[in-house]
């Protein structure tokens, strides 16, 4: 009697606690493992039957999995024999979802220099929230275990308009992806507690340090002014204030917070400002001009975050570099680093000041 040869079929990994539905995963399994070289060119593959019964899972969410597979002509079935590997698959594109808090040229700008940096090597896909923690978590939730990496600005608001590092479910959903595959841009979240590539700005010691860097500069002024917008549409880290005042009270500077700048707004000799938003920046000094005030020499002014345009109307600024930012984290990404990468922050001495 002729002892009947059983043919070894190559193992699926389905995990059951996974949000990626199980489709998604069947093919996930079978690409990878093609890619790897653990699955060959014309290898039986595990049956719709096979699949079903072995991981508790419909016919109809296997027969799902394998046409999508057949579609893409990675696997062909042989009638009465199964399915088979029908070719090699050579290594994708990382696949990227870019969640982005605010548009804006800042923003922007560490988005373009990212996706420059990673070249052809990746594909990003890119989501703005608009500070929403529900919206963010609607596109987090529609999208895990479907990118290879999630870049993640963390800024949100609450229903104040005050501005939060994050919320309690933003903190539970950020801890779904796996900590090889998350990556934090312009703000750091050690309450985590995960080991992940961030590249972020201190916002506390930012000002604190660029104000001490241009001290000297500072002393010729009688009061340090900082225009803190509250209330708005994208709210500021509160962290901001709380560097600015700090080093006033360090070095013994006479200071001052307001929300905005006013209209016919009560401009001192001797005192400089410094400004968060543009629009306060353009009414600011459009009043210094017409009270025919010199900028520089009676109003001092310092804008937050730089521009070719401050640059050239000679605004002095204290600003990170946003180009370099960018460029870190997709250098991150394609080395596969998981470093705490502080960006450069640095006080610019122009003719505002």
């Amino acid at each position: 009697m002729r002892t009947q040869e059983i043919e070894q079929v190559h193992p699926i990994r389905i995990d059951s606690e996974s949000r990626i539905p199980k489709y998604h995963q069947i093919v996930n399994s079978i690409i990878e493992d093609i890619e790897k070289g653990l699955l060959t060119v014309g290898q039986r593959i595990p049956s719709i039957n096979e699949i079903s019964e072995e991981y508790y899972l419909s016919r109809d969410t296997v027969e799902k999995a394998y046409n999508l597979l057949k579609e893409k002509q990675i696997i062909v079935s042989a009638k009465g024999k199964g399915y088979y590997v029908a070719r090699t698959v050579l290594p994708s594109k990382l696949g990227v979802l870019f969640l982005m808090n605010k548009l804006s040229s800042y923003k922007l700008g560490i988005y373009n220099a990212f996706v420059k940096g990673l070249g052809t090597q990746a594909h990003v896909d890119l989501n703005v929230y608009h500070c929403d923690p529900k919206l963010f978590l609607n596109t987090l939730n529609e999208n895990l275990g479907r990118y290879d990496y999630y870049v993640v600005m963390p800024h949100f608001k609450d229903q104040h308009m005050v501005h939060q590092n994050i919320t309690h479910d933003v903190m539970d959903a950020l801890r779904k992806i796996p900590e090889d595959k998350l990556m934090l841009l312009d703000n750091y979240l050690p309450q985590l507690k995960r080991n992940i590539a961030s590249v972020y700005q201190d916002f506390k010691m930012d000002i604190y340090d660029s104000l001490h860097e241009g001290m000297d500069i500072l002393r010729h002024y009688r009061k340090l002014i900082l225009v803190y917008p509250c209330n708005t549409m994208y709210p500021y880290p509160i962290e901001i204030q709380q560097g600015f005042q700090k080093f006033c009270s360090d070095f013994d500077f006479d200071f001052e917070i307001l929300n905005e700048v006013y209209n016919d707004m009560e401009l001192q000799p001797k005192d400089a400002y410094i400004i968060i938003e543009e629009n306060d920046l353009v009414n600011l000094i459009k009043q210094v001009r017409d009270r025919k005030l010199t900028l520089g020499k009676d109003i001092g002014v310092i804008s937050y975050n730089d521009t070719p345009l401050k640059d050239l109307l000679g605004i002095t600024v204290i600003s990170t570099d946003f180009k370099v930012m960018g460029e870190t984290a997709a250098y991150m990404i394609l080395k596969k680093k998981k470093e705490l990468v502080k960006n450069v922050f640095q006080f610019v001495h122009r003719n505002s000041i």
